[in-house]
């Protein structure tokens, strides 16, 4: 089974695929190493490693040489976080994810930005196209940005959610990826209003992963959470030490006697 068809076959299987997304390779063959069933990116904490603000600003030669490191450390499927494809124009946008390809993603988020869903829909559909002609079964999750970018709220959101979802179906997507939403009533009504997967984003408040298997979600995404917490981390243990220089402090901040070293060497 190619790589493509075995990230697709994760979300028909009975449990909902939980995804820790990564943003370098070291971070990603960590989070392989725990057990991982496939590896995501995340585009802002890809962006923060690089130096650069989230939306667009990571340069896309930046983003493929990441997706080679991971897919170079990982033995499971990688799927990369593509943005809106790093440009406005659909044929340009879908060469952007072509190079994705090209660094072995078999799955890409591309997302509507808030904007207008005939954007997004001639994006997927390029895509399509050029994964096809790359021969790579790509799996196509549709990012839709309703609730994020607060477009509607509660049951309003849910259906435009639902009729973004319908015609990101109908241009070609694989899932739906619904960022924000969080009550189960309305997370059950896009499940049963769309006929793709749906993908969650963790966030407080939202239900638990059983709790979200009875809604019908098919994929739930950590986004910027596991950076946010190595970022915290680091800030906090920093801090620390550079307000006194207390080796013992930055010792037990270090977490214990883990050796990093060997998951690469390992390989």
């Amino acid at each position: 089974m190619t790589q493509a068809a075995a990230f697709r076959a994760l979300h028909a299987g009975p449990d909902p695929l939980i995804l820790a997304n990564a943003w370098d390779a070291g971070s990603a063959r960590l989070i392989a190493s725990l057990g991982a069933r496939a590896i995501a990116t995340s585009s802002a904490a890809v962006a923060w490693s690089h130096g650069y603000a989230d939306g667009h600003a990571l340069p896309i030669e930046a983003l493929a040489a990441t997706v080679r490191e991971i897919v170079r450390v990982v033995d499971v499927p990688v799927t990369a976080d593509a943005e809106g494809g790093y440009d406005d124009d659909p044929r340009a946008a879908a060469e952007n994810v072509g190079r994705l390809i090209d660094a072995g993603a078999v799955g890409v988020n591309l997302e509507d930005q808030g904007q207008a869903p005939d954007l997004l829909c001639a994006k997927i559909e390029a895509v399509r196209a050029v994964a096809d002609r790359k021969g790579v079964a790509l799996f196509v999750n549709a990012r839709t940005d309703v609730y994020l970018r607060r477009l509607a709220q509660g049951e309003a959101a849910a259906a435009e959610s639902v009729a973004r979802g319908r015609r990101y179906a109908e241009a070609g997507a694989d899932g739906l990826f619904v960022p924000g939403i969080a009550a189960p009533e309305e997370i059950r009504r896009v499940v049963e209003g769309v006929a793709l997967p749906v993908n969650v984003m963790a966030l407080g408040g939202l239900p638990a992963a059983a709790a979200l298997k009875d809604l019908g979600v098919r994929r739930l995404s950590a986004a910027t959470g596991p950076a946010r917490a190595a970022l915290a981390a680091t800030r906090a243990a920093a801090a620390a030490f550079l307000a006194d220089g207390d080796s013992d402090v930055l010792a037990a901040a270090g977490g214990g006697p883990f050796d990093y070293n060997a998951l690469f060497t390992a390989r």
